[in-house]
């Protein structure tokens, strides 16, 4: 028997769904990716960046890790970053965090979590640049859903001082790195109203 499958199963059914509102559709997926949009998110199977925005695939191109970070000596995300620019000519970069990530979470309290720790850490210096205004909340769900918020702010001023995007922007390219954040709750998202269209107008790192 082969392992999994049921979602053997559920992959047929999709495919022979699909083709029957859309007899092209695959054939016309193979032939082209030119997405306007590079969805940088969280890693939590509640955030599907496709379904969030009402986009098929081949639409929009993905990278996902915990708590949506975006670090210099991140190769994974950067390459991500640079064949969405430079090869896919990209022109919308969108940072996606979501209220009550799990990254945050642990990266807020005093326990030890492993090889994780390492890269909770990133989230850790957003916090000690923010602690005061953090701290000033009384409730504790209100304060990770502060820093989930301050963390995608943190990770828009990362993605607009890449090279890569500067360079992009240098040469005259069209592209805006936006920062929002998404609520599991009600399935809505909210833009944090940091849109970045030039070298002129990046946040400067906290």
């Amino acid at each position: 028997m082969r392992v999994l499958k049921n979602l053997f199963d559920q992959n047929r059914e999709w495919a022979e769904k699909v083709k029957e509102s859309d007899p092209d559709f695959f054939l016309k997926l193979s032939k082209q990716q030119s997405p306007e949009y590079l969805w940088i998110g969280c890693s939590d199977s509640r955030v599907p960046s496709n379904q969030i925005v009402g986009l098929l695939p081949g639409e929009i191109f993905v990278h996902r890790n915990i708590a949506n970070v975006v670090v210099p000596s991140d190769l994974n995300c950067l390459s991500v970053i640079q064949y969405a620019v430079e090869v896919l000519k990209i022109k919308h970069i969108i940072v996606c965090g979501h209220y009550g990530c799990g990254g945050v979470k642990a990266a807020m309290d005093n326990d030890e979590h492993g090889l994780i720790d390492n890269w909770l850490h990133h989230i850790r210096d957003v916090y000690r640049t923010h602690s005061e205004e953090v701290d000033a909340l009384q409730d504790n769900t209100l304060k990770i859903n502060k820093m989930c918020e301050l963390n995608v702010i943190e990770q828009v001023a990362n993605v607009c001082n890449t090279t890569i995007v500067r360079s992009a922007w240098k040469a005259g390219q069209e592209l805006s790195v936006h920062g929002w954040i998404y609520s599991i709750e009600n399935g809505i998202l909210q833009d944090l109203n940091v849109c970045v269209t030039g070298i002129e107008d990046v946040p400067e790192n906290k």
